[in-house]
């Protein structure tokens, strides 16, 4: 197979995957090596190694050093979550970001914080509340504890022009987290941040952030009645 619209990895990809969900390769099939394959196509041996690695790391299919390739057992595309921008989901919206911290100061964090902040000793904390605005509307209401143990940088932070959320993407790493969703009523402190009615359903993210064993930040962020959130999936056989 020579065709030219076999020439970028975006392409083999599409074709790999073509054969999975028609099951010209099943689940746990081997599919042909990299350069059988790149003969077939007719382009390099590099593009199919590309085509292939976005497919492992999708779920795909399974690649293992000396036993080849092959279909997953269990094919199924994979989501993943991006920690968002906040300023950038109110640009997509085409509206004007602002910002306003509302509390800074270091604190104990109360127990149901400290269990998944800080599990296995007390730690130091920087407690930070803040309303991220939409063309002056509230948007997000952003209640964060940064474990300082971690990021002792930001002690330094005041967080009076630079959200937390930037500042920790920009100076801190993290290797893994875990987001919680959730549709809750807005307590009394939350609708009037949001300038909403105690009660009101919000959209509510839970998002806890790690560097290795050590946690970073649990952000609770509580979006304006009426917000809507866009993913994209991938397919599946």
């Amino acid at each position: 197979m020579t065709d030219p619209q076999f020439k970028t990895w975006q392409s083999i990809q599409d074709e790999v995957l073509r054969r999975i969900h028609a099951r010209e390769w099943p689940p746990g099939a081997d599919i042909p090596n990299e350069a059988d394959l790149a003969r077939e196509f007719g382009c390099a041996r590099a593009t199919v190694n590309r085509a292939l690695r976005a497919l492992a790391e999708a779920g795909m299919i399974e690649r293992r050093r000396k036993a080849g390739t092959r279909v997953a057992l269990h094919p199924v595309s994979r989501a993943t979550v991006d920690i968002p921008v906040i300023r950038q989901e109110v640009a997509a919206l085409g509206k004007t970001y602002d910002y306003r911290r509302l509390s800074h100061a270091q604190a104990v964090p109360p127990t149901n914080v400290a269990q998944r902040l800080c599990p296995d000793a007390p730690c130091t904390a920087l407690h930070v509340t803040a309303l991220h605005l939409a063309s002056g509307v509230p948007f997000v209401f952003e209640d964060r504890w940064i474990n300082l143990d971690t990021a002792p940088a930001a002690a330094t932070q005041d967080f009076v022009t630079t959200n937390a959320n930037e500042w920790l993407l920009a100076h801190v790493p993290y290797t893994h987290g875990e987001i919680r969703l959730s549709a809750e009523a807005a307590s009394e402190d939350e609708a009037r941040v949001l300038r909403t009615d105690p009660g009101a359903p919000l959209f509510v993210m839970e998002r806890l952030t790690w560097d290795h064993g050590r946690p970073v930040t649990l952000a609770r962020l509580c979006y304006a009645p009426g917000h809507k959130i866009v993913t994209h999936l991938g397919t599946a056989p």
